[in-house]
């Protein structure tokens, strides 16, 4: 009984000690420059802003990694998905005919395990603006529906 006791002592100092090890970033690092001309910044503030930014720099890598872009949360409309034999061959072509109707809607054709093949289309920030185009694509693809997803930023010189 008291082997059990020390194992769980151990095994719990063992895991607590792993995740204190994770990568930390503070605030000041964040802005250091090079150059020796630059004045000394002092920046006082709570420890824990300093844990939030570096929570939200992990994630931003994790989705980097991910994705393969940075991106935020976010809606697309999904007009496909599939794992049947022929999937692949069936999402290109639900690409294609949804690229020959909306020219001016970006598509993306996805791969997630086990073996499923999905077209989303669109990176909207609000649900209410995946609605507007969504209303006019379930006429074309009657299996459509809205999904959350990681988007990419938004252009921020529209005209």
């Amino acid at each position: 009984m008291l082997k059990r006791i020390l194992f769980v002592i151990f095994l719990t100092s063992v895991l607590c000690a792993r995740a204190g090890a994770q990568s930390y970033v503070k605030t000041t690092d964040l802005f250091k420059r090079a150059d020796k001309e630059s004045g000394e910044l002092n920046i006082i503030q709570h420890p824990a802003i300093d844990t939030l930014l570096s929570r939200y720099i992990l994630m931003s890598m994790r989705v980097y990694e991910e994705n393969g872009y940075y991106g935020m949360n976010g809606y697309r409309i999904q007009i496909y998905s599939s794992s049947n034999r022929n999937a692949r061959e069936e999402s290109r072509k639900a690409d294609a005919e949804f690229v020959n109707r909306f020219p001016d809607v970006t598509s993306r054709v996805l791969y997630s395990e086990p073996g499923y093949f999905k077209v989303r289309v669109g990176d909207f920030r609000t649900k209410a603006e995946a609605t507007r185009l969504f209303l006019e694509i379930s006429r074309v693809f009657p299996d459509a529906y809205i999904v959350p997803d990681i988007i990419r930023f938004p252009e921020l010189n529209k005209n």
